[in-house]
């Protein structure tokens, strides 16, 4: 008797720690400060991810960094060693993101960043191993603006671009493409996100007579550069990032932006995309779950951080067969798991990762789109 009510006891506590074990995932997101409107639309989608895999439920551990990059890597170092989370997802920031990444190697905690600069996961290190990026890299982007400019004529450019990681790389990327394709850059200028002129930088590319410019910059602070060139004359063609992919850089760029040119998520122009692309029905009901939630469209950003959740959705199952939740084991795991990652379909793409390439895009992940009567729209 009393041995068969030891053995009910067992199972009935395996039955619980069963039933209520758990994942922890920290994210950190730039909710307030120079680059909130990447940061509220991620943000608001961590209520959107999924809170149940298997018998595991996921609790999700939100923090606002405000945009500043000392304040991310308090957030890590909190998720890490107070909540002892198993994954971070974030910062929303490029250069956020470059000052995590030791903290988690070191860690050994996967971080899913969900930034735009490739520097975060290229080149490949002991320490990038452990970060996944869910966003197009720069050069799959950069090759889809390049062959639109040598085919439209394109023969010299400016470059625009933020003095930080995310504008660093793309004027790496631009400057090797560009010379392969012929075209000549005539300029090269910086600025830092949160000025308010760049009156000095504007004059200087204008001088260059280039054929178009290209500005690299995330967010909000893609629009100065372009309304600055606008105001001060320049005629020639605008292209801009994925950085700028979002409602509100048309509400602030207004008729100046008209005409701009990039290569972006499916998500701006999502009804004319054709039904045989595998993210729509992804995306579509990312975007009807986030309207429903908030009254309004969510921008491209906030689908960074969704993949990041299905990413994690499809990885924590085969993890959890080598350690459980909580266990240096569980995190190594994942970041297995997360490497082997084939034909995820996400709301901006289809993933497939590999040691070497921890975002995973192809050009499944890219629509070549411009600003056409205020709005977005498919390029054709």
């Amino acid at each position: 008797m009393l041995l068969k009510k030891i053995t009910a006891a067992v199972a009935l506590a395996t039955l619980a720690t069963t039933a209520f074990a758990q994942v922890k995932v920290g994210v950190i997101t730039s909710a307030t400060g120079p680059i909130a409107l990447v940061g509220i639309p991620q943000k608001n989608t961590v209520p959107l991810m999924p809170k149940k895999v298997g018998d595991l439920t996921i609790e999700y551990i939100s923090l606002d960094d405000a945009s500043d990059s000392t304040a991310s890597v308090t957030a890590v170092k909190k998720l890490i060693s107070e909540n002892n989370v198993d994954a971070i997802i974030g910062p929303s920031g490029s250069p956020n993101a470059m000052g995590a990444i030791g903290f988690v190697a070191e860690a050994g905690v996967p971080l899913l960043a969900p930034v735009g600069t490739a520097a975060v996961v290229l080149p490949m290190t002991e320490q990038k191993k452990w970060v996944f990026k869910t966003t197009q890299n720069d050069d799959i982007i950069a090759k889809a603006l390049v062959e639109h400019m040598a085919k439209n004529g394109v023969k010299s450019l400016g470059l625009f671009g933020t003095g930080d990681p995310y504008g660093e790389n793309w004027s790496k990327v631009m400057t090797a493409l560009a010379e392969k394709n012929g075209i000549q850059i005539v300029a090269n200028e910086k600025f830092q996100r949160n000025d308010t002129s760049v009156t000095g930088q504007t004059l200087k590319i204008i001088g260059a007579k280039p054929d178009a410019v290209l500005i690299a910059a995330p967010g909000s602070s893609a629009v100065l550069p372009q309304t600055s060139l606008f105001d001060r004359g320049y005629k020639g063609k605008y292209y801009q990032t994925h950085g700028a992919a979002l409602d509100d850089f048309l509400k602030l760029g207004g008729k100046k932006v008209e005409g701009t040119i990039l290569a972006a998520s499916l998500m701006l122009v999502l009804d004319e995309i054709p039904d045989s692309n595998p993210a729509k029905k992804v995306a579509a009901e990312y975007m009807g779950a986030y309207e429903k939630m908030y009254g309004n469209k969510p921008a491209t950003f906030g689908a960074n951080v969704y993949d990041a959740g299905l990413l994690l959705q499809k990885a924590i199952p085969i993890a959890e067969k080598k350690g459980k939740p909580g266990t240096k084991e569980f995190r190594a795991a994942l970041r297995d798991a997360l490497e082997q990652t084939k034909e995820l379909v996400g709301a901006q793409g289809v993933y497939n990762m590999t040691p070497e390439d921890h975002s995973g895009f192809d050009e499944r992940g890219r629509e070549m789109i411009t600003v056409k009567n205020g709005a977005w729209a498919l390029l054709k």
